[in-house]
C-alpha cells in the first residue's frame, strides 16, 4: 500500500547523481513509500531548446534506477502532447492513484522561489505538499511567498542533501567537449550516452 508518494519531474537530459540523491534523501527523510520519476514530454519552461528524444531519456532513467524498489517511472507526461504543466501532471496522477496517497512534489529551492509564476499555483497546493531540496546560495523570502500564496509555508517539507553541483546542461557540454562524466552519472548511464553518441 502506497501512503506517501514522492513525485520528481524533470527533463532528465541526462539523469545524474544530483537527481538520484535528491530522490533518495526525500524518500528517507519524509518516509515516502515510493518516488515516481516523471520525465517531461515538452517542458513549457524550455522552449526552443532541443531536447533529446524521449526514448533515450526514458532508457537512461530505467538504467539509473534499476534494482531500486522504491523508485519507479511514470510516463504520464511522455504519453500526452503539448506543454506539460506540473498542475496538469498532478491532476493526471491523482486520477490514476485515487484519493490516497499523499503527494509530495520534490523540487529545488530555486524552483520554489518562482512558484507564484507557475501555472495555477493555488491548485498545485491543493494537489500536493512540497518536498523542497535546500540549494546552496538560494535566497528565499518565505513571508513574501506566503502573502501571495496563503498556506504555502505549512505545506513545505525541507529536504537536506549533500551539495552536489551537477547539472544536465554541464554534462551535455562535457560530452560535446570530450570531457569525462564518470562519477557524475551512474556508469550504466555513461555507457549508454557514449554508445548512443548522445550530445
Amino acid at each position: 500500500m502506497i501512503h506517501h508518494l514522492g513525485i520528481l519531474g524533470g527533463t532528465f537530459d541526462p539523469i545524474h547523481h544530483g537527481h538520484l540523491v535528491a530522490a533518495q534523501e526525500a524518500c528517507h527523510q519524509l518516509a515516502l513509500d515510493r518516488v515516481l520519476f516523471v520525465p517531461a514530454g515538452a517542458p513549457p519552461h524550455k522552449p526552443g531548446r532541443p531536447i533529446t528524444a524521449a526514448h533515450h531519456r526514458l532508457r537512461m532513467l530505467e538504467l539509473a534506477i534499476a534494482g531500486r524498489s522504491r523508485f519507479a517511472i511514470s510516463r504520464v507526461d511522455l504519453d500526452r502532447p503539448g506543454p506539460c504543466y506540473t498542475v496538469e501532471t498532478l491532476e493526471l496522477l491523482r486520477a490514476e492513484w485515487g484519493p490516497e496517497p499523499s503527494f509530495f512534489f520534490i523540487e529545488g529551492a530555486d524552483s520554489l522561489a518562482d512558484i507564484v509564476k507557475w501555472y495555477h499555483p493555488r491548485r498545485l497546493l491543493e494537489l500536493c505538499d512540497l518536498a523542497v531540496v535546500a540549494r546552496q546560495g538560494t535566497r528565499l523570502d518565505l513571508d513574501h511567498l506566503e502573502q501571495q500564496l496563503p498556506g504555502l509555508k505549512s505545506q513545505i517539507h525541507w529536504v537536506e542533501m549533500p551539495t552536489l553541483e551537477i547539472s544536465s546542461s554541464d554534462l551535455r557540454a562535457r560530452v560535446r567537449a570530450g570531457r569525462p562524466i564518470s562519477y557524475l552519472v551512474p556508469p550504466e548511464v555513461e555507457a549508454y550516452i557514449l554508445d548512443q553518441r548522445l550530445y
